[in-house]
């Protein structure tokens, strides 16, 4: 892999929260969710037919991965997560991205889907931090 740079849509949206193997981890910066994104670090990736098999493969491992973190974020909230939404849209942005989002019952827009809609709230500075270490501790 060369050296990997995000979209500036993702910069301006989320923040760097560690480098697996495969994917670069990104915190979304809306407080409404525990809320992951991972950037495969492989060049003009764009759909998952980029990746090469071995590829596809660990990133499935890091989704399942990113899962188990997001559902440890929601615990730690006092909000545990009652389903993982998983998705590669890539519409707005199209390097090949994955989202995996908890979702509760209880959540404003349960049980629509959260993309595109508006109303994000930024995470507070301490809440951001503590997230990102629970990230890299994961």
């Amino acid at each position: 892999m060369t050296e990997f740079t995000a979209d500036p849509a993702f910069e301006a949206g989320s923040v760097f929260a560690a480098d697996w193997p495969l994917c670069q981890v990104r915190l979304q910066d809306d407080a409404r969710f525990p809320w992951l994104i991972l950037l495969p670090r492989v060049d003009g990736a764009v759909e998952l037919d980029d990746l090469t098999a071995a590829q596809r493969a660990v990133l499935t491992e890091e989704i399942v991965r990113a899962g188990e973190v997001v559902r440890a974020l929601g615990q730690a909230a006092g909000r545990r997560v009652d389903k993982l939404n998983t998705a590669a849209l890539g519409n707005v942005t199209r390097q090949l991205h994955v989202h995996v989002v908890g979702r509760r019952r209880d959540d404003g827009l349960w049980p629509d889907p959260i993309w595109g809609r508006p109303g994000a709230v930024r995470l507070s500075e301490a809440d951001c931090e503590a997230m990102l270490r629970a990230i890299r501790e994961a």
